[in-house]
């Protein structure tokens, strides 16, 4: 199989050019264009990823791992606590532009793909081979879901839009209920695998694939607590016998070489230009370390220091876990008071290898087996099967170095378990707010998780950090309230 990087195209069969790696053309996306041969779809399809790219480099950790008890922000006199610290401190604005981003951005996705499924039967179309139209299919069925269930986890119910649409038409769609997009979800997701299975030929790394399609699904299953059918699709994604642990962790964050064994579906970046590039390290680094641990003191990090590890989840990590040296890393300098601190920082995201700027080549994980074996363990032990959900937590912990044999003897237990297995396997991977989310936990562990933040620290704003249920999702942007007379979720 071949590398691929999202956005790229380099030798897709010889339906493409394959001397020249070519970005997707994204000022041909419009309702006057007709798609007329296998190459184009492709790239139709590679242009579905681009939104996702840009999503998780710049929105979805501000709002799926900064608004947790895993993450906090090193404070800076200079950016003061700008729109991503409020979020952390859940001072919720309808203006705040990373919602907005967050929502056109999933929307730029969803239209992209609603447009190469409208048009991908048409009969003119010659493919050189059927799998490649499956894949084709796949891929956009596969993000379509992905889109829509970061949407619906964010804001509830959102407008449920499955075709080309014109703007007027746009203006009167109103939100649908959470149950209807999670039923869309799980329809787009059971076409993509059908169709990645129809695809196996063609599959290449970087792109969607039939594990990453039951893999997503099953998460879908357990967010809805279908622990049965989450139970079975799991199942699946283990008996494809296509993944498997990496023996080091930490070799799953090496942008040197990029993992396609243990990774089932991540967000390909690359350092070749700004475009393909994210910034990860830059952002997260503390902003007053210079050019020490980014290597590059010719970079300005006055917009640095987020997603800074807190206690909590520092604590959580057991003696002797090897996953907490890969996911965090100190460094000792002075803070933004001037006084010398030793200030914790996410080490999962590298410095750049060779680019002589601030473009990092990390792949953003949206998806590995170790959390498919973890939702597998979670759907057997909510539905009492306990003594069989253990083994799989426990090749988790092996990995990690935490040999000794699981104790749990309750299905309460085990659940704490896994909870806590989640939170240290996954820290900045953009899981742990909406596992809290999903198993109930998110206002007990925040409120409990503000009061510490607040006894140890200073902030702007008086309300920092004082968590009420309809927090617990996002506002609806301002701009949707106004201009498309949308409902407001309530609380805001």
């Amino acid at each position: 199989m071949k590398k691929l990087l999202i956005l790229l195209i380099a030798g897709i069969s010889s339906s493409c050019d394959n001397d020249f790696l070519r970005l997707y053309p994204e000022t041909t996306l419009n309702e006057s264009n007709f798609y007329k041969s296998e190459t184009e779809f492709i790239l139709l399809a590679n242009g579905c990823y681009v939104p996702l790219r840009n999503l998780e480099k710049v929105d979805h950790w501000v709002m799926a791992e900064l608004p947790s008890d895993n993450a906090s922000f090193q404070y800076s006199n200079v950016t003061g606590e700008a729109s991503k610290g409020v979020i952390d401190q859940f001072i919720m604005s309808t203006s705040n532009v990373a919602y907005a981003s967050f929502w056109n951005t999933s929307y730029n996705g969803i239209t992209r793909a609603n447009k190469l499924l409208n048009e991908i039967d048409r009969p003119e179309v010659t493919w050189s081979k059927m799998s490649l139209k499956e894949r084709t299919a796949g891929e956009a069925r596969f993000l379509r879901a992905l889109y829509y269930f970061n949407l619906v986890r964010q804001y509830g119910g959102v407008p449920l839009v499955l075709k080309p649409i014109g703007s007027q038409e746009a203006v009167g769609i109103k939100r649908s209920g959470e149950q209807e997009v999670y039923a869309a979800i799980i329809e787009d997701l059971k076409a993509a695998a059908a169709h990645f299975a129809a695809a196996r030929d063609v599959e290449e790394n970087g792109r969607a694939s039939e594990g990453a399609a039951l893999g997503l699904l099953g998460k879908v299953y357990l967010t809805t607590r279908q622990h049965a059918l989450a139970e079975t699709v799991l199942k699946q994604v283990i008996d494809l016998g296509k993944y498997s642990l990496l023996p080091v962790y930490d070799d799953l964050f090496n942008p040197a070489n990029k993992d396609y064994k243990e990774t089932i579906f991540s967000v390909q970046y690359s350092e070749n230009n700004a475009e393909l590039a994210n910034r990860f390290l830059f952002w997260f680094a503390p902003w007053s370390s210079g050019g020490e641990i980014t290597k590059r003191p010719n970079i300005n990090l006055v917009g640095g220091g987020w997603n800074q590890p807190t206690d909590d989840l520092i604590d959580a990590f057991e003696e002797g876990d090897k996953r907490k040296a890969a996911s965090i890393a100190i460094w000792r300098g002075k803070d933004w008071d001037a006084v010398v601190k030793d200030i914790p920082y996410c080490n999962k995201f590298k410095a750049p290898l060779s680019a002589p700027d601030d473009r990092t080549g990390d792949n953003m994980p949206v998806l590995r087996y170790s959390d498919i074996l973890l939702m597998y363990a979670e759907a057997l032990n909510e539905q009492g099967k306990t003594g069989e959900a253990i083994p799989f937590v426990q090749q988790v912990r092996t990995r990690a170095g935490l040999t000794k044999a699981i104790t749990a003897g309750s299905r309460a237990q085990l659940a704490a378990l896994i909870a806590k297995e989640r939170q240290v396997e996954f820290c900045f991977e953009n899981q742990r707010w909406y596992d809290l989310k999903r198993t109930g936990k998110a206002l007990e562990v925040m409120s409990a998780h503000g009061a510490r933040e607040k006894a140890k620290k200073s902030f702007l704003y008086a309300a920092a950090y004082e968590m009420e249920a309809f927090k617990l999702l996002a506002p609806v942007p301002e701009e949707q309230v106004l201009v498309n007379k949308l409902e407001q979720n309530p609380g805001y």
